[in-house]
């Protein structure tokens, strides 16, 4: 019995682990690179293992550095079942379809530049809508806390990771020649108390812990602190007669968001905005969400006979089209506009920063993690400009990270469900820039003596 560490190894993005019990292939996660243009163009090389050779794939979510390469693994030849949470599922089925239209884009883009250089236009898709949309036939929907078989000796049980809707701590249980073994998977384990969604789920036995390490460094703010800190950079906007530019997640971040403006809507005096979800797919995703009411915690179930959606608001208009977000340029004034994409690395926030980042009234709040090599990290790191499809813009604006709004658990909250483990199993941690891994195995040796190991990619451990 064996684990492979083919991606989120020493870094945050591309989850990939392979489990090999006797005859049986089973792959976790299978999810794109992020960052710079060079780290994003490893999505286009082989997989480091035969598609054709798994027997199945549990998913822990449906964020794309879990779930992107999904249909590239099906084109390439996997025929098994995608075994993941009911509302990871109804969410991929919107965010692989909108990887693959853009991917289908990117192409087209790139081919004119090659054909007004004399090159030939041979760039291919990383995959298309089409492939995306054939890959969600192999998806089959869990539900939290049921036992199932996915692979000759391997059984799997979902449970809440309180990170986006349907996201999933996966436990795995490995049988082979009479051995038996356990195995708990993290994926993206969820900021506690955090609205909407449930806490992490406690899981009580394993023999090794695979843990993320996203901010095993830091520690959140209070949310009582977050939440002032929110209303005072409206107020503060709102006494400059500036607009606020949100870059969000699609998924989970921009429901969050929705979720607590309602809350405080009075409180924050919001009925002098116009308020504008610029995203087609986060569109898509809050009415997922809305779908979904049994996963909600007791306080946004309780929300439910008072407000029938928890994320509609008087003043907020959804922007579907192209047209609809090209008239939010032409509010120089009291627009608070959540848009994606979260990094800043693509979507229809860039528009908006080419047309208010360089107002010194514009307020950007930054409300997730930015990975390195991306135009939010650049503007978390205090950059003083951004390169926008070759045009470089003054960064004027304010911008306030807000990491109290982070859908990742902190350290505390990882040392935390660790904890929950009885005899303190050996701990593999994934998911993090090397700083706040290293960070966090030191902090976990210190306090439990026990065996962390931050694996390279291509490392593996045996069980």
């Amino acid at each position: 019995m064996q684990i492979e560490f083919f991606g989120a190894a020493r870094q945050v993005t591309g989850s990939c682990f392979l489990i090999h019990c006797g005859k049986s292939r089973v792959l976790v996660d299978c999810g794109l690179i992020q960052g710079g243009r060079k780290q994003e163009e490893r999505n286009r090389e082989p997989f480091p293992f035969d598609p054709t050779r798994l027997d199945a794939m549990v998913l822990t979510h449906a964020h794309l550095d879990h779930s992107g390469r999904i249909p590239q693994l099906v084109e390439a030849g996997f025929q098994g079942r995608i075994y993941t949470q009911r509302a990871t599922r109804d969410l991929c089925r919107i965010m692989l379809k909108d990887a693959g239209f853009l991917a289908e884009k990117d192409a087209e883009i790139e081919n004119r530049k090659r054909q007004r250089q004399h090159l030939p236009p041979d760039v291919k898709p990383t995959y298309t809508v089409e492939q995306a949309e054939a890959s969600i036939r192999s998806f089959r929907a869990v539900d939290y806390d049921q036992v199932i078989d996915v692979a000759d000796g391997v059984r799997l049980r979902l449970q809440e990771a309180g990170h986006i809707l349907g996201s999933a701590v996966a436990e795995l249980w490995l049988e082979q020649g009479g051995k038996r073994r356990k195995v708990a998977f993290s994926g993206d384990l969820g900021h506690s108390d955090a609205p909407i969604l449930c806490n992490p789920a406690r899981i009580e036995d394993a023999d090794l812990v695979i843990l993320e390490s996203t901010y095993g460094d830091r520690l959140h703010r209070s949310w009582d602190e977050t939440w002032n800190e929110l209303g005072e950079i409206i107020a503060n906007a709102r006494a400059e007669r500036g607009n606020i530019l949100v870059p969000a997640f699609a998924v989970g971040r921009t429901q969050e968001l929705l979720y607590v403006l309602g809350r405080n809507y009075d409180d924050w005096g919001l009925d002098d905005w116009q308020i504008f979800l610029d995203s087609p797919m986060a569109i898509e995703a809050t009415e997922v969400y809305a779908k979904h009411r049994n996963l909600y915690d007791q306080e946004a179930r309780e929300q439910l006979p008072e407000r029938k959606n928890p994320f509609d608001l008087p003043n907020l208009t959804l922007s579907r089209t192209t047209e609809d977000s090209m008239a939010i340029n032409r509010i120089q004034s009291g627009a608070l506009v959540i848009a994606g994409s979260g990094m800043c690395n693509g979507g229809r926030i860039r528009h908006h920063f080419k047309h208010n980042l360089w107002r010194s009234s514009c307020h950007v709040i930054i409300v997730g993690f930015q990975a390195a090599g991306t135009p939010g990290r650049a503007l978390v790191d205090g950059a003083s400009t951004l390169t926008l499809w070759g045009e470089t813009v003054r960064v004027g604006a304010q911008i306030h990270t807000v990491g109290g709004l982070s859908a990742h658990a902190d350290q505390r909250e990882l040392m935390a469900w660790y904890e929950g483990f009885r005899d303190h199993p050996p701990i593999a941690l994934v998911h993090g820039e090397s700083g706040a891994m290293d960070t966090l195995a030191d902090e976990l040796h210190r306090r439990y003596n026990v065996s962390v190991r931050t694996p390279e990619e291509g490392e593996s451990i045996t069980l």
